[in-house]
């Protein structure tokens, strides 16, 4: 559990939307949240683990709407607005943009253009869709804040990941663009690039990698371990954290900036 201590009070009855919040790095973002009193709007592909997740929020005392969304489909994107909008009477003081896919684990030349397309589709084309979707009426408010997750990976290689890394990269120009265009509307960009974050995902990358390199997963890991100065791996809170500090006033002044959350396996933007 995270400690709320030094933003939950700035947070608390704010309106906060977590696109990709079932599971991993977004669970944890919405419970962190919700021990902060805010009111949210919980998205995710999957209908049962969203379902569970609202509870899980429900139980912390916070208000919670799950709406099924595809951030790949403009539609999808779109009816989500429209739905978190009238259940928050227009207000939309945050959003966190954490749905992504990990994508294929190949060579370049082995990989088939659907599956190229399909990661750049969820990974970077979804986020321009839910920013274009929500960064309206926090200009209209003159007020908001808006973090992205993103990945070490979009700035240190790994072997095999092209799409996802050229997914995770683009998203730097992105939130760094998009931060200039809105910030004299008062509204926040910023974007989260956590290292290898512990759960079921890395596990799988880390198989992957095992296969591709011809290694054990042990020492894939042992590999990832060695890189990072604090030797250990990052867990789903110590994203969420971030999160909660980047959207709250204690940020104020900070827009357009890379959080590597990475224990030290990144150390630039």
């Amino acid at each position: 559990m995270t400690d709320q201590g030094h933003h939950g009070g700035r947070l608390a009855g704010s309106t906060v939307v977590v696109v990709g919040a079932s599971r991993g790095i977004g669970r944890s973002i919405a419970l962190s949240f919700a021990r902060c009193g805010a009111k949210l709007v919980l998205a995710s592909r999957s209908s049962d683990e969203l379902a569970s997740v609202v509870e899980d929020v429900r139980h912390l005392g916070a208000e919670a709407l799950g709406v099924p969304a595809d951030v790949s489909q403009e539609s999808s994107v779109a009816q989500l607005r429209e739905r978190a909008l009238e259940w928050s009477d227009g207000a939309c003081d945050a959003a966190v943009i954490c749905a992504g896919i990990p994508g294929p684990t190949l060579p370049l030349w082995e990989q088939d253009l659907a599956q190229w397309e399909h990661t750049l589709r969820i990974n970077l084309t979804g986020v321009f869709l839910c920013c274009r979707a929500f960064i309206p009426a926090m200009v209209a408010h003159g007020s908001g804040s808006v973090t992205v997750i993103g990945s070490a990976t979009g700035k240190a290689p790994l072997h095999g990941r092209t799409p996802y890394a050229a997914s995770k990269a683009g998203l730097i120009g992105l939130v760094r663009t998009l931060a200039l265009e809105v910030g004299p509307s008062g509204v926040r960009v910023n974007l989260v690039s956590p290292g290898a974050v512990v759960g079921e995902r890395i596990e799988g990358i880390i198989a992957a990698q095992a296969t591709a390199l011809g290694q054990t997963p042990e020492q894939v890991r042992e590999g990832v371990l060695r890189r990072t100065p604090l030797r250990r791996l990052v867990e789903p809170d110590d994203v969420a954290d971030a999160v909660l500090f980047l959207s709250s006033p204690a940020s104020a002044c900070i827009t357009g900036e890379d959080l590597n959350v990475s224990a030290g396996y990144v150390t630039h933007g």
